[in-house]
């Protein structure tokens, strides 16, 4: 299966601008949540900004910094005197109770629904109980099968998140496909030895190209799926 896939150019019904259309064939999905499958980048905002508030800390470069990463990272690199399971668990409590604005994000749904059960997971920063509250606040599904912080030793940028996601699913790496939305997450898909479409949700493209990206998309509506002989087809138009 490997990384190969075929272009195809797309013209417009005026002929005259032209999208190079790629398939890509790969044997499961690897979905980051936040900022992929899902927006809750208010609620996570609201919570890091009082958090850092109330500890004297710069709210922007806290809530910059938390983004994409384990909450206990983020909470370690400020407070590196502090009891960091019980600051973790008062972040986490906070981000439990304040679901407001949490919705999928466009083409998420549909995507998830197109794709064998058995052929994509969830590889997320959240704890398992944040997860999954998220995901049913979101209304999608919860794989079988989920890998969280609260399943790792190592979080993003490090590949163990995507190695055990795959893992999971029975698969190597190479032969998967990383869906993110932030440079630690394609470090991490990268450094997993899968392939890595980014989503220009969160951070601008410019980032997640520096970061190793192989495809960049605006979300998971640009993306097509097709199964058969069981792999899975994915066809988009790269920006």
């Amino acid at each position: 299966m490997g990384d190969r896939h075929h272009r195809a150019l797309i013209y417009n019904p005026r002929g005259t601008m032209k999208m190079e259309e790629i398939q890509v064939h790969a044997a499961a999905l690897l979905f980051d949540l936040d900022g992929v499958l899902i927006n809750s980048t208010p609620a996570v905002a609201r919570v890091w900004r009082r958090w850092a508030i109330e500890r004297g800390f710069n709210p922007e470069q806290v809530v910059a910094r938390a983004h994409g990463r384990p909450s206990l990272t983020t909470v370690r690199e400020y407070l590196p005197d502090a009891d960091h399971d019980a600051e973790n668990r008062e972040v986490e409590r906070r981000e439990i109770e304040d679901l407001e604005g949490v919705v999928p994000l466009p083409g998420a749904l549909e995507l998830l629904r197109s794709l064998p059960p058995d052929r994509w997971t969830i590889v997320t920063s959240c704890t398992r109980a944040l997860a999954e509250v998220r995901i049913t606040a979101a209304g999608l599904p919860l794989p079988p099968k989920m890998i969280t912080s609260t399943d790792i030793t190592h979080g993003k940028p490090h590949p163990e998140p995507f190695l055990k996601g795959a893992a999971t699913l029975g698969f190597p790496p190479e032969q998967c496909i990383v869906l993110e939305d932030v440079p630690a997450g394609v470090q991490a898909g990268k450094a997993a030895g899968a392939r890595v479409i980014a989503f220009t949700t969160t951070v601008h493209e410019r980032k997640l190209r520096e970061a190793g990206a192989d495809w960049i998309l605006r979300n998971c509506a640009d993306i097509r799926v097709q199964t058969l002989d069981n792999r899975v087809t994915l066809s988009f138009a790269a920006i």
